[in-house]
């Protein structure tokens, strides 16, 4: 098991917002967590990059305990985050933005051939690379979050709601992009709001309420149980 989530409590204060949840996510699967706002998905995934503390339990990668390191040693261990809402460097160009994301390895070597990969793997980047990321569509900016998460080299991406605020035919090349980048061999934990899509690109799902997993099942099962059709799909069948 690569990343193992075991009886994760998280508080913000005194108010306990993770209610003891279990995941789990196997090397090479995409594994999508569902939710209406507020059950607590974006919280599992700052827990996992380091970036909230849990208040019990425990968070393992490749059998390792990573509920107790700093954010930065997160990523150092192979997990990258790409935040929602993009949160671009909006006065530096498109390549400085990557370059950040590449700010754990000393390879100048290895960072230059990531970015290639980045460039081929994302041609709009290539094009843009000398502008200024404030100045990308919406669209754009998430490719460069993607991207910027992927300078790192990470075994696993987190991604916290990669379609949000784009057009349907953007959404649809942003989820080609991710199939891709799996089919590379990066793993890959996504929580999003379109269910259809989510469903349609991950191997597995968990859908959670107000802190707690109340559902977990393989992607197609879950796109035919008539509760998540009736939350997320307007009882149309998937």
């Amino acid at each position: 098991m690569l990343l193992e989530i075991v009886d994760l409590k998280v508080k913000y204060g005194n108010i306990e917002v993770l209610h003891g949840i279990n995941l789990k996510v196997r090397e090479g699967e995409i594994v999508t967590i569902l939710g209406a706002n507020g059950a607590g998905k974006s919280t599992t995934l700052l827990a996992i990059s380091g970036l909230v503390k849990a208040s019990g339990g425990a968070i393992y990668f490749d059998k390792n305990p990573l509920h107790k390191l700093p954010a930065h040693r997160v990523v150092q261990q192979g997990i990258a985050q790409v935040p929602e809402g993009r949160r671009m460097f909006g006065t530096l160009t498109v390549q400085e933005n990557l370059g950040l994301g590449a700010y754990t390895c000393r390879d100048s070597a290895q960072i230059k051939k990531t970015r290639e990969w980045i460039y081929e793997l994302l041609p709009v980047l290539a094009e843009r690379r000398n502008q200024l990321s404030g100045t990308l569509s919406g669209g754009e900016q998430q490719m460069l979050a993607i991207g910027r998460a992927l300078m790192s080299q990470p075994k696993i991406l987190l991604l916290d709601e990669p379609s949000l605020g784009l057009a349907p035919l953007l959404v649809k090349m942003i989820f080609q992009t991710l199939r891709e980048i799996n089919d590379s061999g990066v793993t890959m934990v996504l929580v999003e709001q379109n269910a259809r899509a989510a469903l349609k690109l991950a191997n597995r799902g968990y859908v959670m309420e107000v802190g707690n997993i109340v559902l977990e099942d393989d992607s197609g099962s879950l796109m035919s149980n008539p509760e998540v059709q009736a939350a997320y799909f307007g009882g149309a069948p998937g």
